[in-house]
């Protein structure tokens, strides 16, 4: 089996991951609840990971990092916690580009009263910074956007965009769910109030981990309220991070998994993980790009972008290229919507979707072969 469908969540992953997660379910309680020592290894290998995050992703302590079951939740504690139409009128600047974790959510908030600004992206999946820029109005709040297309691979320059929100003294979301653990993210440097993102794609942690990085200064007003472990006679949910955004048991296997993979990544590197899938993707690239029938999206001219090549096959449907790829050529891929439907609007690809190739670390050259190979023989096929 060929894995290549990376994007959707990582499948090849360090082996102390899987240690990791299986010594913690030896020996780790619950967080919080308790002064056992199975309580107390819960605890420290959570904060121990709260301050590996911190570190990574430049943000002020620990104290600023709170865990989720995933980005989609992360996004929406995020929005559903900042905005409050009902309260304000408040508008909002999101992109094309992105997911329907961010999507959804705002429409939602639409409906009640919130007004939304959905900035277009060209044929290449591209968005304009001018057109950002226009788009603020005096009641802008807030802009959203993801750091990479997880269609296209584009990547947003979200320093620029970081830039433009400080300037207007807006908040700025960023969804990593595709980037984090590839790229350098920066909350300091890029102006990121609020950072959102997967343990489980490129972190290469387990699934059901997902954080939230709050900026000191923002309130976020939770999504659940319940259980802490602290302040239990008082009637409120804790106000203070990163308690007030995990109510809850919290997930200790999957974050002792999740540690374990931050250690491996701070030990390879991220630029040596992103340069080797780079190269894999670009590879890719080169060998499908002309094949007659082949249709590739995204901008190839940005060198720096997210590991991903997505395609469709001339008058064959995404989900049928996926099938054959799978059952006659053992290569695991991602067809159809891909959650994405105003990029795929804007890629044209609305009716047919597409076929994503998503690429890892531990992916091989031989394998980038194989798969372009399949590709060749299908479109010659058809």
């Amino acid at each position: 089996m060929i894995y290549l469908d990376n994007a959707s969540t990582s499948f090849h992953k360090p082996d102390c991951v899987f240690e990791a997660v299986l010594e913690a379910m030896h020996q780790a309680g619950n967080s919080g609840r308790g002064s056992s020592g199975e309580a107390m290894e819960a605890s420290r290998l959570i904060f121990d990971t709260r301050c590996r995050i911190a570190r990574m992703f430049e943000a002020d302590g620990p104290e600023c990092v709170a865990f989720t079951g995933n980005a989609t939740e992360a996004l929406n504690t995020a929005l559903f916690g900042i905005i409050h139409p009902e309260r304000e009128n408040i508008h909002a600047i999101a992109t094309e580009m992105d997911h329907n974790s961010v999507l959804r959510p705002l429409y939602a908030l639409e409906k009640r009263g919130m007004k939304l600004t959905i900035l277009p992206a060209d044929r290449k999946g591209r968005i304009s910074l001018t057109d950002l820029e226009t788009a603020i109005r005096p009641e802008t709040k807030v802009i959203v956007c993801t750091h990479a297309s997880n269609l296209t691979g584009n990547r947003n320059d979200i320093h620029a965009i970081g830039e433009i929100a400080k300037r207007h003294k807006l908040l700025f979301i960023v969804d990593a769910a595709q980037t984090a653990g590839v790229f350098p993210i920066s909350m300091k440097r890029d102006q990121i109030d609020i950072l959102c993102f997967s343990g489980h794609k490129g972190l290469m942690g387990p699934q059901g981990t997902g954080v939230i990085c709050v900026r000191p200064g923002v309130r976020v007003e939770p999504l659940k309220v319940g259980g802490s472990g602290i302040l239990t006679f008082q009637k409120e949910h804790p106000s203070d991070m990163p308690e007030t955004l995990e109510a809850g048991t919290l997930n200790s296997h999957g974050i002792a998994g999740l540690r374990a993979a931050l250690g491996w990544i701070e030990e390879t590197g991220t630029d040596r993980i992103r340069q080797r899938e780079q190269r894999l993707m670009q590879q890719f690239y080169d060998q499908v790009k002309d094949i007659s029938g082949v249709t590739v999206y995204g901008d190839f001219s940005q060198k720096d972008r997210s590991p991903v090549v997505t395609l469709n096959i001339e008058d064959m449907g995404s989900s049928e290229v996926s099938m054959i790829l799978d059952e006659e050529y053992g290569i695991s891929t991602r067809s159809g919507g891909h959650c994405a439907p105003l990029m795929h609007r804007a890629l044209g690809t609305e009716k047919t979707g597409a076929v994503r190739f998503s690429f890892s670390y531990f992916n091989t050259e031989e394998e980038v072969d194989e798969a372009s190979r399949a590709v060749k023989e299908i479109a010659e096929e058809e």
